[in-house]
């Protein structure tokens, strides 16, 4: 018998209340309801004030009759002595269908009553279905076949006939699990709640009688597939709404089931908010336990829905409604309200977060002071990807920059189990010792991304995806290229690459896929039919971005040049171009967002070469220095010489003149070294790329060559030329690589406002070993002492 099972015991501590007519009858109290809203049918008017004002004043009896934290005992309680107790509910059974028939008929048939007066009707139908709903729950929980088919027809009149497959069979099993939709993330509102939950209940429902039947290998029109007894119950409720009152009558029901639906749904969303369980290292979670759901001991809503608010219990038996055992705050979390006041509540994001997060946080404390961050549970990677949560768990421990990746778009986990990058994981216990098998991992990935993966095989690759124009060009494009990016990020976070060995590869994956982009927007421009024009068009990409030093944010910007005519042949084909771009850059995780008016610049090649000749800052020289043609359209030459025109420009005497003028100027800012304003502070990262780069200009005007170009070679280049002492380049060289490295490990692994204060250790060390420290605390030391040689050594060189 249900009443009785081998380890059902009454909660610790508690009285005991026994089985009797004088306890059960406070659950014949909501029947009451029937009568009421009979009444208000008939009569309409003054009436209708009866139903409204019995739910109402739940809130008021609650404060009146107080708490019940008795508990019956169910080991000792028989089946027999609980018939009373079962008749409340198989009660409902009867008088709701009856009652919401002859309900829909006074309000769609007879037309006694006022507009406003159907509208109090289907507030009042709604109220009630909310109990309705509750009885179809406990009843489809019984092992009696009978009940359960009694609290699927009940939840067929509020169209959610298949919650009893999806609630008893998914829900159940996998409460407060990322598998649960029903179990809210901490963070996620109801409002970001409700349509999710609606549309998984279906679809979870209906995989699962899929999967059931597959398994007896049966099809899925089989008669046993229960959606077939709940199309049946659906279409008796609605034929007889349709038979009554047309479409109209169809579209009142409609309203009256979603107000119900929606009800329970706030509910569900209450019950288990923001509980977790943990994951084991087997990979399972931890038993369902009475710390998974929020209680509260207000007598009268126990009455008035059937002990719901003994949720904890539920989960943890299949006891009857009258067995559930209230469970105290030292093992299961309760809620400052009763359910009503709570359900109400969380309509309010806002103000549910901070009434309930400090209680979630006291209860993780509580039951589980093992575990400081939440962070991996609490996030939509691992609400999406549960199978990748030791990746997840690592991934938020070590770097915040990549767990905004994850949570933004969970399916770059994937990218995880890619072939390229799971071949590179060599699995523990190759090697004699631990040290060993790193150096062989980091050795692998090295090898991999920085010698095999170059950029005619990155170009290769994409050229493999097949895709019919531009706008899918750069669908394909962008997920290969985050997927790539996410995946040298990892590698960096594991410390299989350097920042440097990063900076490369990242440059190869933009040069990549801006090429790809590009050549597919040119086929699709010649497929027009227009006769080709004379000379082509170069794309230029300034800054870092090709240069091999860049890293995730970088601003895409492009300089289109174009020689040869017509003119607006080539226009027209930079202006697809730069459509083309600025899609490719929207959710990039490589490329920061392009503000309205970007990649404007559209340049004949004399205006493109008369522009260089006049500079305007230091900080363009430094852009022009690391650009590059990332793709050429038409005759090759034109790219060419832009790259001369480019080579030209740096060699001028003005360009070094104003260089060493910015150097000069930079002894006047004030800015304060620390981990925030390295590249605006004096000796920073902007003033040593000045510095090399004024070196790297030759003073007989020799136009240096680009592709060799970065500040580290160019200390050690201008040493070699007598310009500088060995010693002083290799100092300078070490600045730049000191704060490419911090800048780097800021950009790649460390979140938009990184705060030494609130960072993790593993954050902190993952950066400290970027820069090639064992401790994060001397950080600023290093930042200070360093950005004060630095100057000092650039003061020397303008001298």
């Amino acid at each position: 018998m249900e009443a009785h099972s081998s380890d059902a015991t009454i909660a610790m501590g508690s009285r005991v209340v026994e089985p009797s007519v004088s306890n059960a009858l406070p659950h014949f109290a909501p029947l009451a309801i029937f009568p009421l809203v009979v009444c208000a049918a008939v009569y309409g008017g003054w009436w209708l004030a009866g139903p409204l004002v019995f739910f109402t004043l739940a809130d008021r009896f609650d404060r009146l009759f107080g708490l019940e934290e008795r508990n019956m005992d169910p080991a000792t309680t028989h089946e027999s002595q609980l018939f009373l107790y079962k008749l409340s509910l198989w009660l409902w059974g009867v008088f709701w269908p009856v009652t919401f028939v002859f309900s829909l008929w006074q309000v769609l048939v007879s037309g006694h009553l006022a507009l406003w007066e159907v509208g109090c009707m289907a507030a009042i139908l709604t109220l009630v279905g909310q109990t309705v709903f509750i009885v179809g729950h406990e009843l489809v929980h019984r092992r009696v076949l009978w009940e359960r088919r009694l609290g699927e027809f009940l939840l067929a009149s509020s169209s959610y006939p298949h919650y009893a497959t999806e609630h008893v069979y998914i829900h159940h099993p996998r409460v407060c699990t990322p598998l649960d939709p029903g179990s809210a993330p901490k963070g996620v509102g109801f409002w970001q709640y409700l349509l999710p939950e609606i549309r998984n209940n279906l679809l979870g429902a209906w995989r699962f009688e899929l999967r059931r039947l597959r398994r007896r290998h049966l099809p899925p029109w089989h008669h046993t597939n229960a959606f077939w007894r709940y199309t049946v119950q659906i279409v008796f409720w609605y034929g007889l709404l349709v038979w009554w009152g047309g479409p109209w009558a169809l579209l009142i029901y409609l309203i009256l089931c979603g107000s119900v639906v929606f009800s329970m749904k706030v509910s569900n969303y209450v019950q288990h908010y923001g509980l977790r369980r943990i994951r084991m290292p087997t990979g399972r979670y931890e038993p369902v336990k009475p710390r998974h759901a929020w209680s509260a001991a207000y007598k009268f809503t126990n009455w008035l829905y059937y002990n719901m608010q003994r949720h904890a219990d539920h989960h943890t038996s299949n006891r009857r409604y009258p067995l559930l055992q209230h469970h105290g705050e030292e093992v299961s979390p309760q809620l400052p309200g009763s359910y009503i006041q709570m359900n109400s509540l969380a309509m309010f994001p806002k103000r549910w977060f901070e009434t309930i997060h400090p209680l979630l946080d006291r209860q993780r404390a509580q039951f589980y002071p093992e575990i400081d961050d939440w962070s991996a549970y609490d996030s939509r990677a691992f609400a999406e990807r549960p199978d990748a949560f030791d990746a997840i768990t690592e991934i938020h421990a070590s770097a915040p920059r990549l767990a905004e990746w994850i949570n933004r778009s969970p399916a770059l986990l994937d990218r995880l189990r890619d072939r390229e990058f799971t071949d590179l994981e060599l699995p523990d216990g190759i090697g004699p010792d631990p040290e060993f098998e790193a150096i062989a991992r980091c050795g692998l990935a090295r090898l991999y991304w920085t010698h095999e993966l170059d950029l005619p095989e990155m170009k290769a690759q994409l050229d493999d995806i097949h895709v019919q124009d531009a706008g899918e060009a750069v669908e394909a494009a962008l997920e290969w290229s985050n997927g790539k990016v996410f995946q040298i990020a990892v590698h960096v976070m594991r410390g299989s690459l350097s920042i440097a060995e990063a900076g490369t590869t990242l440059s190869r994956v933009a040069q990549a896929s801006i090429a790809t982009v590009l050549a597919a927007v040119e086929e699709d421009f010649a497929d027009r039919g227009r006769p080709r024009a004379s000379g082509g068009v170069a794309v230029v990409v300034p800054g870092l971005l090709t240069n091999g030093e860049a890293m995730p944010g970088e601003v895409l910007d492009v300089r289109f040049v174009y020689e040869g005519g017509p003119a607006k042949y080539h226009e027209a084909l930079c202006r697809r171009f730069r459509k083309a771009l600025r899609a490719l850059s929207r959710n990039n995780l490589l490329l920061a967002p392009l503000p309205r008016g970007a990649l404007d610049e559209f340049h004949s090649f004399d205006a493109f070469a008369e522009n260089l000749r006049n500079p305007g800052s230091g900080a363009e020289l430094l852009a022009l220095a690391r650009a590059r043609c990332a793709f050429v359209s038409g005759d090759a030459a034109v790219g060419e010489r832009v790259e001369q025109a480019l080579r030209d420009a740096l060699g001028q005497e003005a360009a070094r003149e104003l260089l060493l003028a910015e150097l000069r100027d930079a002894g006047e800012r004030g800015v304060e070294p620390d981990l925030t304003s390295i590249a605006g502070m004096r000796g920073g990262l902007g003033d040593i790329e000045r510095a090399a780069l004024y070196l790297h200009v030759t003073p007989n005007g020799h136009a240096p060559e680009l592709p060799e170009y970065d500040a580290g070679a160019a200390f050690r280049a201008a040493s070699r030329r007598g310009l500088i002492a060995e010693g002083d380049a290799e100092r300078l060289a070490a600045a730049a690589g000191l704060w490419r490295n911090l800048d780097g490990s800021l950009r790649l692994i460390a979140a938009d406002e990184f705060a030494p204060d609130t960072a993790t250790s593993t954050v902190k060390a993952a950066i400290a070993e970027a820069c090639g420290l064992d401790d994060f605390d001397t950080l600023p030391a290093t930042i200070r002492d360093t950005a004060s040689r630095t100057a000092a050594h650039i003061d020397a060189l303008c001298t």
